[in-house]
């Protein structure tokens, strides 16, 4: 597997060439990787016009996770999705249908936010247990059957893992959607990795058209470092538009950092990464079961996410991720019902050992009661569009009640919205805002 990427920037910076381009530090180390941060300099290639260095690198990923096509993000999957509901959007034109998308309720606030900047209509799809918390929704074939046939959406749009661990049952799922016409656009964010699994759980080799992946989430990619795939069951057109879609949001000065740990991490994927996935797994898997054993409780189905439910012990989320800090272990997420750990090929051996041991060391306590308000659906008063473009104030959520929201002020992590902009506040979600935290709302001024 060849990096051309990487080749060229340690080339450029081992000729001592005069530098007089961007960037400013002119490869002087700062930090220690200035002397291979480039620009689009000639022979560097054009990110989202590639025909040289960061095509061929392309084109290395796309044969490593089964793609028609594939193209860089230097700016995260967030970059991704916006390109895919610009997508979504121009098939709606070819096919003659409404600029309609029907989406998972546990999209990240970026889709939400894409939607209203390109005035995509959203049909939301909501969770069949409405005890699921905003992260997770399980959509059932028989309910995306009856929006298909009843709205006749262009796309459908799907998180897949989740923040929480949770995967979609993804074949069924796109197997209605061709039937019907419809692009299944799938947020992956979570899951580069499951293409490397044997076998593939991941979203191209399940029947997705389009979908995103972060990198760096999971593999051995520098942070803003994501995948765009589309599939040979794409309409070629939309394969075509697929850099203009990401340039059209994409800064015009791509990391070349970030562009080399892509273009490096294809070596590393096709160099024995599958052999060491399985053992990292193995492991894990290894770790839940002496969990389990000792009377912990988990959720979740993807193979690298531990997630730790841990009020049957006693403990909120935040109150066991402040004694795991104080035991040398950080953890990628809590909430009050949720502790989420993430593991790749790249944690030391004896990672999992770790965890299990300063686990073993939390004294156990009487189990806590309670959990999270029940959203409910609430209603739609504006667009997101109207709303996210409307005059705002932003006030205590014990202030908002009745009032329309006006942006999704969420934080990432999950970065999923508890209620959408253009929706009215009702007690419902004032108790589920104050349940996960949130102190303020911004609300449309009427």
């Amino acid at each position: 597997m060849d990096t051309p990427i990487a080749d060229f920037a340690r080339a450029c910076a081992e000729s001592g060439s005069l530098r007089l381009h961007m960037p400013g530090h002119k490869g002087r180390a700062l930090l220690g990787p200035e002397p291979l941060d480039i620009t689009e300099i000639p022979g560097a290639d054009v990110l989202y016009r590639a025909e040289g260095i960061i095509r061929k690198s392309e084109e290395n990923a796309a044969a490593l996770f089964g793609s028609a096509r594939t193209v860089y993000s230097a700016e995260g999957s967030s970059l991704c999705i916006r390109a895919m509901v610009y997508l979504a959007i121009r098939y709606a034109a070819m096919t003659g249908r409404r600029p309609l998308i029907a989406a998972g309720r546990n999209a990240h606030k970026t889709f939400v936010t894409s939607a209203a900047l390109l005035d995509a209509e959203i049909l939301w799809l909501f969770s069949e247990n409405e005890a699921d918390g905003p992260v997770r929704c399980d959509i059932s074939p028989e309910e995306l059957e009856r929006v298909l046939i009843g709205e006749r959406p262009a796309a459908v749009y799907l998180t897949s893992p989740d923040y929480l661990g949770n995967c979609a049952a993804l074949e069924p799922l796109a197997a209605l959607c061709r039937a019907h016409g419809a692009l299944l656009l799938v947020d992956n964010a979570h899951g580069a990795y499951l293409r490397f699994l044997s076998p593939s759980r991941h979203p191209m080799d399940l029947g997705a058209d389009i979908c995103c992946d972060s990198g760096h989430k999971t593999l051995p990619v520098l942070t803003g470092g994501a995948y765009l795939h589309l599939s040979s069951r794409c309409p070629e057109t939309l394969r075509e538009m697929a850099e203009t879609a990401m340039g059209l949001f994409a800064g015009t000065s791509p990391s070349y950092l970030i562009l080399q740990s892509l273009d490096l991490a294809n070596r590393t994927l096709a160099e024995g990464y599958r052999e060491r996935l399985a053992e990292m797994i193995r492991r894990l898997d290894t770790l839940k079961r002496q969990l389990h054993e000792d009377g912990w409780q988990t959720s979740g189905d993807e193979p690298l996410k531990l997630t730790i439910l841990p009020r049957s012990r006693g403990y909120t989320g935040s109150e066991l991720a402040s004694l795991l800090a104080e035991r040398g272990i950080r953890c990628e997420f809590f909430d009050p019902d949720h502790l989420v750990c993430m593991f790749t090929p790249e944690n030391e051996a004896d990672a999992c050992d770790r965890l299990y041991r300063a686990l073993r060391g939390i004294e156990r306590r009487p189990p806590l009661t309670g959990g999270p308000p029940t959203a409910g659906r609430p209603r739609r008063v504006l667009s997101p569009r109207q709303a996210l473009l409307s005059p705002f104030e932003t006030l205590p959520v014990g202030e908002c009640l009745g009032r329309v929201l006006a942006s999704p002020g969420v934080s990432c992590p999950p970065a999923v919205p508890i209620l959408v902009c253009g929706e009215r506040i009702d007690s419902a979600a004032v108790s589920m805002m104050e349940y996960y935290g949130q102190r303020t709302c911004d609300v449309v001024i009427e």
